[in-house]
């Protein structure tokens, strides 16, 4: 382990500074279990770099992090577009259920990017779909585990599924019950922490009782296709069912988490402007204010 953690310091050594002189960086003493004693600043644990990352890291070792909104900045990131993914997340999945598999691991993509490791909490998108790729429909209440589920921060959303089948939330803490966090833990009504925006429009294609919501004449229109369409096409592709992360301040369906409003389209498009419900003549997931965004949660918490 000495020989390992040596080394760590010396490659920071020899790759920092960006082509000047580096200064030298003595090594530290090391414990008999590979750790560091009065190690220098910059220098790296041996047993960190031991520790698994990704989906081989033993989730049970790892902080309690198992939900959250993704924000606005990981969409725009990891699609290379600035409107997000629309209704479209397969994210490089193909074939039957690939919408669903590629929002599972966008979920897992960003968590692992907050927290090195915890994609291997084993994340589910809080999405319905009619198609899970093998011809039985998905209902996004019955994806998630039983629970609890916590923030970025250790801060509980919910105890169990019985706690979420209400407007908001119960039995979780009270900060951010009306305001879910990001994978940063940051509550999503001013993720930027420079003002509160209209952005709480968070697709779902799902009902008040979590499960899939179909048009009044029974078709799969509230969810981009199984969330496998961003064209924009209403008529072919329909408007997808959205769940509030923060809610408005009415009373009723409007402020449920998972089943507030129905959006315009399923074309990317991104609205932090206050200005009404959905504009009836948009064709984007993010004309009521919102940009595409959806609820992740983990199977382990």
């Amino acid at each position: 382990m000495r020989k390992l953690s040596v080394f760590a310091i010396l490659t920071m050594a020899a790759c920092g500074g960006g082509g000047g002189d580096t200064p030298a960086i003595d090594a530290p003493d090391v414990t008999d279990d590979g750790g560091l004693i009065d190690a220098p600043t910059g220098a790296i644990d041996a047993r960190i770099i031991d520790a698994p990352v990704g989906p081989d890291a033993d989730p049970s070792t790892l902080p309690r992090f198992s939900f959250f909104v993704t924000s606005l900045r990981a969409l725009q990131e990891l699609s290379g577009n600035p409107m997000g993914f629309g209704g479209d997340l397969r994210f490089g999945e193909t074939g039957p259920g690939a919408g669903l598999r590629g929002a599972d691991k966008l979920c897992a993509t960003i968590a692992e990017r907050s927290m090195p490791g915890a994609s291997a909490k084993q994340w589910r998108a809080f999405l319905s779909a009619s198609d899970d790729g093998n011809g039985n429909v998905v209902n996004a209440i019955q994806r998630i585990g039983a629970g609890p589920w916590y923030d970025r921060l250790g801060r509980m959303l919910a105890p169990n599924v019985a706690s979420l089948m209400g407007i908001r939330p119960a039995g979780g803490d009270a900060t951010i019950k009306n305001d879910f966090p990001n994978e940063d833990g940051v509550t999503n009504h001013n993720p930027d922490l420079t003002g509160n925006v209209d952005n709480h429009d968070m697709l779902t294609g799902t009902n008040l009782q979590g499960m899939l919501e179909l048009d009044s004449a029974g078709a799969n229109k509230r969810t981009c296709l199984d969330w496998t369409a961003n064209a924009g096409n209403e008529t072919l592709e329909g408007e997808p069912r959205v769940g509030h992360s923060w809610p408005r301040g009415n009373t009723g369906q409007i402020n449920s988490w998972m089943s507030s409003l129905i959006e315009s389209g399923c074309a990317p498009g991104v609205s932090l402007i206050e200005m009404g419900p959905p504009d009836p003549n948009s064709n984007t997931v993010g004309s009521g204010g919102g940009y595409g965004g959806f609820y992740c949660f983990a199977l382990v918490p």
